[in-house]
């Protein structure tokens, strides 16, 4: 139902304002959503996809964003209905689906056996946010990445994304994500422990906004996990991050990475959602 005051369609740069309403119902779980808004303004040779929007009554009740990743905003049971039967009639275009648990396992009853076989199903990734000071000493080492420094943080960044994902980013070519990987420096937004040339430790921040920002990409080098060092560095870029960035740092991670979750329970996090991400 494109193009009608109550069901589905596409929304342009003139739904802005109702859009922005939207997100700002919980604009720490939506920082994704928000960031790409913001710095698309809903133009598609920015956006890369679309954003359907789901009317009733010809107000904006719920959102998905579909590109590389399909993200459901504020949904509605209608509107996971409407967006999951859209999706399966124009066939998979997304690497994933991601976004409150809730929303994505309803999304997947439906299109699993269109969009299917799935690589891996994360359905229960706890949503962490840190709005206050972290209780553990931040490591001073961390700081921010310098541009001349994209090719001592790169490979750190692609054996991050393969451990995680379970598969190269440059699978599909180099260029794409070395540039991605060069962007985030340019923003001031990648932070590492670079000593003698190693990276020791990074992260960045992938979305922010002014509410929040969403912390990924974070990695220590193998033969230094099990030691501290990750819930100190992370500290750090907490403190960092809501000193220059945005007030509110949100991150989501894998339930059985219970090492990765103490570090950053200890940094400051606590679970605020629960979180799932189906990977293609």
């Amino acid at each position: 139902m494109l193009g009608t005051t109550s069901g589905l369609r596409a929304l342009g740069p003139e739904d802005l304002p109702s859009l922005r309403e939207l997100v700002h119902l919980d604009p720490v779980v939506n920082v994704f959503v928000e960031h790409r808004i913001e710095s698309t303004q809903l133009q598609a040779r920015w956006l890369g996809g679309e954003i359907w929007g789901f009317h009733e009554s010809g107000r904006l009740v719920s959102a998905c964003h579909v590109a590389a990743n399909l993200v459901p905003v504020q949904a509605t049971p209608d509107a996971l209905d409407a967006f999951a039967r859209h999706a399966m009639a124009l066939g998979r275009t997304s690497s994933s689906i991601v976004g409150l648990q809730r929303d994505v396992a309803t999304l997947w009853e439906t299109l699993e056996h269109a969009w299917g076989p799935a690589r891996s199903l994360r359905m229960n990734q706890p949503f962490l946010v840190a709005d206050q000071a972290p209780s553990v000493p931040p490591d001073p080492r961390v700081r921010r990445v310098l541009i001349d420094e994209l090719e001592t943080l790169y490979p750190a960044s692609v054996a991050m994304f393969t451990e995680e994902v379970g598969e190269s980013p440059e699978v599909h070519g180099r260029h794409s994500y070395r540039a991605r990987v060069a962007q985030l420096i340019s923003r001031g937004w990648a932070f590492a422990i670079i000593e003698d040339g190693r990276v020791l430790f990074k992260a960045e921040v992938g979305a922010a906004t002014e509410y929040a920002c969403q912390v990924q990409g974070v990695y220590v080098r193998p033969e230094l996990r099990g030691h501290g060092l990750a819930s100190r560095a992370m500290a750090s870029v907490v403190r960092i991050a809501r000193r220059d960035i945005a007030p509110v740092v949100s991150l989501y991670v894998n339930d059985h990475n219970i090492a990765a979750r103490t570090a950053y329970e200890r940094s400051g996090f606590t679970q605020r959602e629960t979180f799932a991400s189906i990977l293609f």
